[in-house]
Protein backbone atom coordinates (compact mmCIF):
# COMPACT_ATOMS: atom_id res chain seq x y z
CA UNK A 1 0.00 0.00 0.00
CA UNK A 2 1.24 3.48 -0.56
CA UNK A 3 1.51 6.69 0.95
CA UNK A 4 1.07 6.89 4.85
CA UNK A 5 -0.49 4.75 7.15
CA UNK A 6 -1.65 4.77 10.51
CA UNK A 7 -1.28 1.25 12.95
CA UNK A 8 -2.78 2.00 16.71
CA UNK A 9 -1.78 0.08 19.46
CA UNK A 10 -3.79 -0.31 22.49
CA UNK A 11 -2.33 -0.11 26.28
CA UNK A 12 -3.13 -2.75 28.75
CA UNK A 13 -6.56 -4.79 29.24
CA UNK A 14 -7.89 -2.92 26.01
CA UNK A 15 -7.97 -4.23 22.31
CA UNK A 16 -8.64 -2.68 18.84
CA UNK A 17 -12.07 -1.17 20.06
CA UNK A 18 -10.72 1.87 22.51
CA UNK A 19 -9.80 2.62 18.94
CA UNK A 20 -13.14 3.81 17.24
CA UNK A 21 -13.87 6.80 17.76
CA UNK A 22 -10.03 8.16 16.22
CA UNK A 23 -10.08 5.64 13.25
CA UNK A 24 -13.03 7.15 11.70
CA UNK A 25 -11.50 10.30 12.08
CA UNK A 26 -8.27 9.62 10.61
CA UNK A 27 -9.89 7.68 7.29
CA UNK A 28 -11.64 10.86 6.88
CA UNK A 29 -8.51 12.65 6.42
CA UNK A 30 -7.81 9.94 3.71
CA UNK A 31 -5.25 8.13 5.65
CA UNK A 32 -5.76 4.46 6.53
CA UNK A 33 -6.00 3.40 9.61
CA UNK A 34 -5.35 -0.17 11.51
CA UNK A 35 -5.98 -0.92 14.56
CA UNK A 36 -4.06 -3.92 16.69
CA UNK A 37 -5.12 -6.03 18.67
CA UNK A 38 -2.69 -7.31 20.74
CA UNK A 39 -2.55 -11.51 21.39
CA UNK A 40 -4.86 -12.46 24.60
CA UNK A 41 -6.76 -9.49 25.34
CA UNK A 42 -9.85 -7.65 23.49
CA UNK A 43 -11.46 -9.90 20.82
CA UNK A 44 -8.30 -12.21 21.41
CA UNK A 45 -8.83 -12.95 25.01
CA UNK A 46 -9.58 -16.38 24.16
CA UNK A 47 -5.80 -16.70 23.56
CA UNK A 48 -4.76 -15.74 26.78
CA UNK A 49 -1.76 -17.73 28.21
CA UNK A 50 1.03 -17.64 30.52
CA UNK A 51 3.56 -17.47 28.23
CA UNK A 52 2.38 -14.31 26.16
CA UNK A 53 5.53 -11.71 26.34
CA UNK A 54 6.18 -8.88 24.95
CA UNK A 55 8.00 -10.57 21.72
CA UNK A 56 4.17 -12.26 20.99
CA UNK A 57 2.99 -8.37 21.34
CA UNK A 58 5.77 -7.32 19.59
CA UNK A 59 4.96 -9.56 16.58
CA UNK A 60 1.67 -9.05 16.28
CA UNK A 61 2.34 -5.08 15.42
CA UNK A 62 4.90 -6.41 12.63
CA UNK A 63 2.91 -8.98 11.39
CA UNK A 64 -0.05 -6.30 10.51
CA UNK A 65 2.38 -3.62 9.32
CA UNK A 66 3.97 -6.90 6.96
CA UNK A 67 0.47 -8.26 6.14
CA UNK A 68 -0.84 -5.05 4.97
CA UNK A 69 2.16 -4.03 2.98
CA UNK A 70 2.52 -0.76 4.66
CA UNK A 71 6.02 1.19 3.94
CA UNK A 72 5.07 4.33 5.60
CA UNK A 73 4.05 4.24 8.52
CA UNK A 74 3.19 6.52 11.87
CA UNK A 75 3.28 3.93 14.85
CA UNK A 76 0.99 5.07 17.67
CA UNK A 77 1.28 2.99 21.33
CA UNK A 78 -0.83 4.16 23.98
CA UNK A 79 -0.08 3.45 28.07
CA UNK A 80 1.62 -0.20 28.01
CA UNK A 81 1.67 -0.08 23.79
CA UNK A 82 4.69 2.25 24.02
CA UNK A 83 6.93 -0.60 24.78
CA UNK A 84 5.49 -2.60 21.96
CA UNK A 85 6.05 0.09 19.50
CA UNK A 86 9.45 0.94 20.34
CA UNK A 87 10.25 -2.92 20.04
CA UNK A 88 8.32 -2.91 17.29
CA UNK A 89 10.02 0.15 15.65
CA UNK A 90 13.50 -1.55 16.15
CA UNK A 91 12.30 -5.00 14.67
CA UNK A 92 11.14 -3.07 11.77
CA UNK A 93 13.94 -0.65 10.95
CA UNK A 94 16.05 -3.87 11.44
CA UNK A 95 14.92 -5.66 8.58
CA UNK A 96 15.80 -2.50 6.24
CA UNK A 97 14.71 -2.29 2.60
CA UNK A 98 12.19 0.43 1.98
CA UNK A 99 10.42 0.67 5.20
CA UNK A 100 10.09 4.03 6.78
CA UNK A 101 8.50 4.85 10.17
CA UNK A 102 7.83 8.48 9.82
CA UNK A 103 6.62 9.03 13.63
CA UNK A 104 6.25 7.44 16.49
CA UNK A 105 3.76 8.95 18.80
CA UNK A 106 3.42 7.84 22.50
CA UNK A 107 -0.18 8.76 23.74
CA UNK A 108 0.75 8.71 27.55
CA UNK A 109 2.55 6.03 27.05
CA UNK A 110 5.81 3.94 28.48
CA UNK A 111 9.00 5.48 26.92
CA UNK A 112 11.31 2.73 27.77
CA UNK A 113 15.71 2.90 27.61
CA UNK A 114 16.77 -0.45 26.46
CA UNK A 115 16.79 -2.55 29.87
CA UNK A 116 13.75 -1.55 31.03
CA UNK A 117 10.29 -3.23 31.72
CA UNK A 118 6.71 -2.50 32.54
CA UNK A 119 7.30 -2.02 35.94
CA UNK A 120 10.65 -0.22 35.59
CA UNK A 121 9.20 2.70 37.21
CA UNK A 122 6.45 1.50 39.06
CA UNK A 123 6.83 1.76 43.03
CA UNK A 124 7.07 -0.54 44.80
CA UNK A 125 3.60 -0.87 46.42
CA UNK A 126 2.26 -1.00 42.76
CA UNK A 127 4.57 -3.50 41.68
CA UNK A 128 3.38 -5.78 44.76
CA UNK A 129 0.06 -5.05 43.89
CA UNK A 130 0.20 -6.13 40.64
CA UNK A 131 2.47 -9.45 41.04
CA UNK A 132 -0.13 -10.22 43.68
CA UNK A 133 -3.22 -9.47 41.31
CA UNK A 134 -2.18 -11.94 38.82
CA UNK A 135 -0.99 -14.44 41.23
CA UNK A 136 -4.39 -14.59 42.62
CA UNK A 137 -6.15 -14.72 38.83
CA UNK A 138 -6.27 -18.36 37.03
CA UNK A 139 -4.98 -17.51 34.18
CA UNK A 140 -2.17 -15.59 35.50
CA UNK A 141 -3.62 -12.37 34.12
CA UNK A 142 -3.79 -8.62 35.54
CA UNK A 143 -7.43 -7.65 36.00
CA UNK A 144 -8.32 -4.45 34.79
CA UNK A 145 -8.89 -1.25 37.06
CA UNK A 146 -12.09 0.51 36.90
CA UNK A 147 -12.34 2.64 34.07
CA UNK A 148 -13.03 5.85 36.36
CA UNK A 149 -9.57 5.97 37.21
CA UNK A 150 -8.56 6.88 33.66
CA UNK A 151 -10.90 9.59 33.85
CA UNK A 152 -13.89 8.48 32.00
CA UNK A 153 -17.37 9.10 33.67
CA UNK A 154 -21.26 7.69 32.73
CA UNK A 155 -21.70 5.82 29.43
CA UNK A 156 -18.12 6.16 28.69
CA UNK A 157 -16.87 4.84 31.79
CA UNK A 158 -19.93 1.83 31.48
CA UNK A 159 -18.18 1.15 27.57
CA UNK A 160 -14.53 0.60 28.90
CA UNK A 161 -15.19 -1.39 31.59
CA UNK A 162 -17.44 -3.67 29.81
CA UNK A 163 -14.75 -4.22 27.32
CA UNK A 164 -11.28 -4.24 28.90
CA UNK A 165 -10.58 -7.88 29.52
CA UNK A 166 -7.49 -9.24 32.24
CA UNK A 167 -4.06 -8.51 30.52
CA UNK A 168 -1.51 -11.49 30.37
CA UNK A 169 1.35 -10.49 32.68
CA UNK A 170 4.15 -12.29 31.47
CA UNK A 171 6.03 -9.23 30.36
CA UNK A 172 5.35 -6.76 33.25
CA UNK A 173 8.63 -7.57 34.85
CA UNK A 174 10.03 -8.48 30.91
CA UNK A 175 12.96 -6.35 30.24
CA UNK A 176 12.75 -5.04 26.51
CA UNK A 177 16.19 -5.19 24.56
CA UNK A 178 16.46 -2.87 21.45
CA UNK A 179 18.68 -0.66 19.35
CA UNK A 180 17.97 3.05 21.08
CA UNK A 181 20.06 5.00 18.41
CA UNK A 182 18.13 3.27 15.56
CA UNK A 183 14.74 4.00 17.21
CA UNK A 184 15.50 7.83 18.05
CA UNK A 185 16.56 8.02 14.38
CA UNK A 186 12.90 8.37 13.88
CA UNK A 187 10.73 11.55 14.72
CA UNK A 188 8.98 11.23 18.40
CA UNK A 189 6.43 13.10 19.79
CA UNK A 190 4.95 12.15 23.49
CA UNK A 191 0.88 12.91 24.03
CA UNK A 192 1.08 13.96 27.64
CA UNK A 193 -2.91 13.91 29.11
CA UNK A 194 -3.22 15.76 31.98
CA UNK A 195 -6.91 15.73 33.24
CA UNK A 196 -6.72 13.97 35.05
CA UNK A 197 -2.82 12.12 34.80
CA UNK A 198 -2.60 8.65 35.64
CA UNK A 199 0.18 8.45 38.19
CA UNK A 200 1.94 5.86 36.95
CA UNK A 201 2.61 7.67 33.64
CA UNK A 202 4.64 10.81 35.82
CA UNK A 203 8.03 9.16 35.33
CA UNK A 204 7.18 9.63 31.25
CA UNK A 205 6.36 13.03 31.77
CA UNK A 206 9.67 14.05 33.27
CA UNK A 207 11.95 11.90 31.03
CA UNK A 208 10.46 13.68 27.49
CA UNK A 209 10.39 16.65 28.67
CA UNK A 210 14.18 16.15 30.01
CA UNK A 211 15.96 14.19 26.70
CA UNK A 212 16.65 15.94 23.13
CA UNK A 213 14.52 14.60 20.29
CA UNK A 214 10.82 14.90 21.73
CA UNK A 215 7.85 17.25 20.83
CA UNK A 216 5.29 16.96 23.54
CA UNK A 217 1.86 17.97 23.13
CA UNK A 218 -0.73 18.26 25.59
CA UNK A 219 -4.37 17.24 25.82
CA UNK A 220 -6.51 18.40 28.91
CA UNK A 221 -8.32 14.81 29.69
CA UNK A 222 -7.61 11.60 31.30
CA UNK A 223 -5.67 8.25 30.19
CA UNK A 224 -8.13 7.41 27.79
CA UNK A 225 -7.98 10.00 25.09
CA UNK A 226 -8.87 8.30 22.26
CA UNK A 227 -12.24 7.95 24.00
CA UNK A 228 -12.43 11.17 25.82
CA UNK A 229 -10.63 13.33 23.42
CA UNK A 230 -10.90 11.71 20.14
CA UNK A 231 -11.02 14.52 18.01
CA UNK A 232 -7.91 16.33 20.14
CA UNK A 233 -5.67 13.21 19.71
CA UNK A 234 -6.37 12.76 15.90
CA UNK A 235 -5.47 16.02 15.14
CA UNK A 236 -1.93 15.53 16.45
CA UNK A 237 -1.71 11.87 14.96
CA UNK A 238 -2.77 13.90 11.51
CA UNK A 239 -0.02 16.44 12.33
CA UNK A 240 2.91 13.54 12.85
CA UNK A 241 1.69 12.46 9.56
CA UNK A 242 2.82 15.75 7.50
Amino acid sequence: MSGTAFVLVHGAWHGAWCWSRVVPLLRASDQPAHAVTLTGVGERAHLLRRDIGLATHIADVVSLIENEELTDVVLVGHSYGGLVITGAADAWLARGGDRRLRHLVYVDAVVPHPGECWASHHGADLVASRVAAAAADPRGALPPPDAGLFGLTGADKDWVNRRQTPHPFAMYQEPLQFDARRVAEVPRTFVDCTDPAWPSIAPMRRRVRAEPGWRVVEIATGHDAMVSAPRALADVLLACAR
